[in-house]
């Protein structure tokens, strides 16, 4: 499933990492308590792609499929359209319907359980730095 392609999106990973640690990371894990498994593609959805799990249940980021049974949700992008959804550069919603990216499962946010393709992009850290060493402030 994965290859040795270093793909951009590795940069945001690990400062989501960071951001688990934070009390805004803590907070999110309070408030959504819920597993996302992400998979990046280098240019095409389903060809290499290389699995991270978002662990909002335990405050987790880490490389590799989730392997504590089924993940709440399951969204897969191409490498410059996963930086371009979390860096807010393309509306979630617009980005399935085009078919850029696809999500399969649930979510929720404690409040209500719903289906369909949302993400919300409040919930990645305020800073994000590019892998040009660029920061990019929300």
């Amino acid at each position: 499933m994965a290859n040795s392609t270093q793909l951009k999106s590795e940069a945001l990973m690990e400062q989501m990492k960071l951001h688990m640690s934070t009390d805004a990371g803590k907070k999110l894990v309070e408030k959504i308590g819920l597993v996302y498994q992400i998979n990046i593609a280098p240019k095409k959805i389903g060809f290499n792609e290389k699995s991270f799990v978002v662990d909002l249940k335990k405050g987790e980021v880490k490389e590799g499929p989730y392997e504590d049974g089924k993940p709440d949700a399951t969204f897969s992008f191409t490498d410059d359209d996963f930086l371009k959804v979390a860096s807010g550069k393309m509306n979630p919603q617009i980005a399935f319907m085009r078919c850029v990216g696809w999500m399969q499962g649930c979510y929720e946010d404690k409040r209500e359980l719903k289906c369909g393709p949302k993400i919300y992009t409040r919930y990645f850290p305020q800073t994000l730095e590019d892998v040009s060493g660029q920061v990019t402030m929300y």
